[in-house]
């Protein structure tokens, strides 16, 4: 830097790229040393531009998505950008604006008072336009630090604001009362009805449980407000079946149901028909961007260069490509993201990619061993992925409760049922932040002649009925129809289970953590199977420990079926009734905390839909399993 130039200023808090796209979005908020911050949305992003990320299926997925919630229009074309880099001499005016949120304060040193024969820690609640350089300062103008206050209210649509204490504590008061308001805290602070807001003009004293009565309207109705835009951005807010505006609920800003980014990912895997896509590229500007199947044919005959470069290609298939781009790049026939991953590790090349540095994906088919008996008539082939790329996007957030993706790993249609909506990361989307993780990984198959005369065993068929029923207990409980959301089937649950045993036995071989490996579970109309693979934007993820435990699979495959037959929570565990309301964990079978539950960051669908089983017996011998 030279002496001329202005040092920049430091910020006042560092995160993670990574952290941008999945805990630290647009919308989220953020505790700071001295204050709490709400981070910014797509439009206080600067610098963003610097690298762009290809990956065309996902990005053609995340406009499908945005449009299924009303974030982006057919016309609209969405990119994938990685988030700003830090800001330094290199890259000045790269960063992302947060606001301050929540505006409203307690003094950090209690003060004791007795009220009603008990002793609570009472301290200033105050509105930030009251602080004096950041302190509170009292009447005998001594100053005190403050914090952020620790609640907020907000609705399902993913809207925030404060509360209205004054109006809180006291209706006929409003935001129009000028005497100082206390937060009082009775015990340790974490039960909301020894937490009292008291009005000094009033005397007036209101538990913050009042605020957590069900179906009482006791924060008013939600306005809309969206701060992560800008101060004073709101939209209309209403509830899905009318226009009347959701109530306002009380949240807690640190919560781990504060924020929710939703994430759709894809593994980078080469095209079928890449080099039809390459060759097209080639001349589209110049010959095919606006050309009919008739214009191709006159090409091919009267130009050298337009017949070079698509000489191995027909036309027809030429034009489809063509018609394909100017869709917007739609994929083909409608396909999912991993239907059409599957496909290409189904297919009957040895090798997939090329295995070069720059490569995004290269993996090769291991011829099957001798296998013990327990997986004999169950594998279909082991594929190791050498070089993987997968790439994540943030297309919105929601709070409260997330959306889980469907098992082809899209938000489902029926989302709008589980009484949250996604929130926009901007008002106008034309790009989403994404990163890209590279690693590698290992491709197991099933054979799904196998898994299909599996699923139509009469003990099978009355596990899954059991799993649906604690479903449909599920969707009660969350005012939601079964009948218009799709449950996943007994294939999937037990390929899940299976991929979460696996996850827990490799981890402890291949060098890797259980929260670095990750899982893509396959279960469709095309095939059976799971994808473990690592990825991170470090340095673990692409150091061979998976490759190495793939050369061998078969044997963790098996301690991975003995270690599922027994839990140490047995045999309450393997007991526990899917549809029990006392557990309320409507979405398990024989599954908890110390058998099958990993990392959240690991599991697709955040820990539900598991059952052991389904994979092996267990202690309650239930005659579903797959493997026996």
């Amino acid at each position: 830097m030279s002496k001329n130039q202005k040092k920049s200023a430091k910020p006042h808090g560092e995160i993670r790229r990574s952290q941008l796209i999945t805990t630290f979005g647009p919308g989220s908020m953020v505790d700071l040393p001295d204050h709490s911050v709400i981070i910014g949305g797509l439009n206080l992003w600067r610098g963003y531009k610097q690298y762009l990320i290809e990956e065309t299926r996902l990005a053609n997925k995340v406009k499908s998505n945005l449009i299924k919630f009303g974030h982006a229009s057919q016309n609209t074309k969405i990119v994938l950008y990685a988030p700003p880099a830090a800001n330094g001499d290199t890259n000045a005016g790269t960063g992302i604006q947060t606001f301050i949120f929540p505006t409203w304060f307690v003094v950090q040193n209690p003060e004791p008072k007795q009220r009603n024969g008990r002793q609570y820690q009472s301290r200033p609640l105050i509105p930030y336009k009251r602080l004096i350089n950041g302190k509170y300062e009292d009447t005998n103008k001594k100053k005190y630090s403050v914090v952020p206050v620790r609640f907020v209210q907000a609705c399902p649509n993913g809207h925030l604001s404060d509360l209205d204490w004054y109006g809180f504590v006291n209706t006929e008061c409003g935001k129009v009362c000028s005497q100082q308001l206390y937060l009082e805290e009775g015990g340790t602070g974490n039960d909301f009805s020894d937490i009292f807001v008291y009005c000094e003009k009033c005397s007036k004293r209101r538990p913050l449980s009042d605020a957590k009565i069900p179906n009482v309207v006791t924060l008013g109705f939600c306005n809309g407000n969206m701060p992560w835009l800008g101060y004073g951005e709101k939209e209309p807010c209403h509830q899905p079946d009318s226009d009347k505006p959701e109530p306002n609920r009380l949240l807690v800003r640190s919560a781990s149901n504060a924020y929710f980014g939703q994430v759709l990912s894809a593994i980078s895997i080469p095209d079928t028909d890449q080099a039809l896509k390459d060759a097209v590229t080639q001349v589209y500007e110049k010959y095919l961007k606006e050309a009919n199947l008739e214009d191709i044919r006159y090409f091919r005959l009267k130009l050298p260069e337009f017949r070079e470069a698509l000489a191995e290609f027909e036309d027809e298939a030429i034009y489809a490509e063509v018609e394909r781009r100017r869709s917007g790049g739609a994929e083909e026939n409608g396909k999912s993201i991993k239907q059409l991953e599957i496909e290409i590790f189904l297919s009957d090349t040895p090798e997939i990619g090329e295995d070069k540095p720059e490569s995004n994906f290269y993996a090769e088919r291991r011829s099957l061993p001798v296998l013990p008996d327990i997986l004999q008539g169950r594998l279909d082939r082991i594929v190791l992925v050498k070089r993987l790329r997968e790439v994540m996007a943030l297309i919105g957030f929601t709070r409260f409760e997330p959306i889980n993706t469907n098992i082809e790993g899209e938000l489902p249609e029926d989302a709008i049922d589980l009484r949250v909506r996604l929130a926009k990361l901007d008002r106008d989307i034309t790009w989403v932040p994404a990163v890209e993780n590279k690693g590698e990984g290992i491709f197991i198959a099933f054979n799904t002649e196998a898994i299909e005369t599996w699923r139509k065993r009469a003990a099978v068929e009355q596990r899954d009925k059991e799993l649906f029923e604690g479903y449909k207990q599920w969707c009660q409980r969350n005012n939601v129809d079964p009948e218009t959301v799709t449950y996943p089937g007994a294939p999937y649950i037990m390929l899940h289970t299976l991929s979460h045993l696996l996850i827990t036995t490799v981890s402890l071989a291949c060098g890797y953590s259980a929260s670095a490996i990750k899982e893509r579970v396959y279960a469709g109309e095309v095939g059976y199977g799971i994808l473990l693979h690592t990825g991170t934007n470090g340095s673990e993820g692409t150091l061979g420990g998976l490759i190495e435990v793939g050369c061998t699979i078969e044997n963790y495959l098996k301690q991975a079926l003995l270690q599922g037959k027994l839990c140490s929570n047995d045999p309450i565990c393997s007991q526990h009734a899917p549809s029990d309301r006392h557990e309320e964990r409507f979405r398990h079978g024989a599954a908890c905390q110390g058998c099958v539950l990993i990392a959240e960051t690991s599991c697709e669908q955040r820990n539900e839909f598991l059952d052991r089983a389904l994979v092996i017996e267990t202690v309650e011998n239930h005659g579903a399993a797959f493997f026996s």
